[in-house]
């Protein structure tokens, strides 16, 4: 399995962390059937918030020296930790790297996590409820949640767990 290596990004990754996020809103609107804006970018506003928010942490996840994803974390003040945004890119998918990932990503803020997905997206689901597993056995849940303000939308899944500390990875 290769390795990957997960750090806190600083502005001067903002430019690799933007093109990731137009890859990972363009995987996502094959699900959601959403378009992109006029200029051709999705939103974004959680990106933004990822690199301004007082209460965010934005990583970029490297395989030896190449880019192959990113995870956003809020609530760094306050419990639960949310893992706002996460991507892989699909060269990188089914290696293990997605895994090793997010579990080095949650082991740097121990404590609640709430993680959401899209239950259309079953790709998604498998590998939430795995990281779940892993990173608390047996003791966490899962729950649908509407999601705000779009009623119109199928509602989210949320996985919620609590770790000490993550396992080695």
């Amino acid at each position: 399995m290769p390795d990957v290596s997960v750090r806190l990004a600083d502005a001067a990754d903002r430019p690799v962390l933007e093109r990731l996020w137009l890859m990972f809103h363009h995987d996502l609107s094959g699900l959601s059937g959403a378009l992109p804006n006029p200029d051709g970018t999705f939103r974004t506003d959680r990106l933004d918030a990822a690199f301004s928010g007082p209460d965010w942490a934005p990583y970029l996840l490297r395989r030896a020296d190449r880019p192959v994803g990113l995870a956003f974390v809020r609530n760094l003040h306050a419990s639960p930790y949310v893992l706002n945004s996460f991507f892989v890119v699909s060269g990188a998918r089914r290696t293990g790297i997605g895994l090793r990932a997010a579990q080095q990503v949650i082991s740097r803020h121990p404590g609640r996590w709430e993680i959401a997905f899209q239950e259309s997206n079953t790709a998604a689901v498998r590998f939430w409820r795995r990281v779940a597993t892993t990173m608390a056995g047996a003791a966490w849940t899962e729950e649908p949640r509407a999601v705000p303000g779009r009623p119109e939308l199928p509602p989210d899944r949320w996985i919620a767990f609590t770790t000490a500390a993550g396992p080695s990875v």
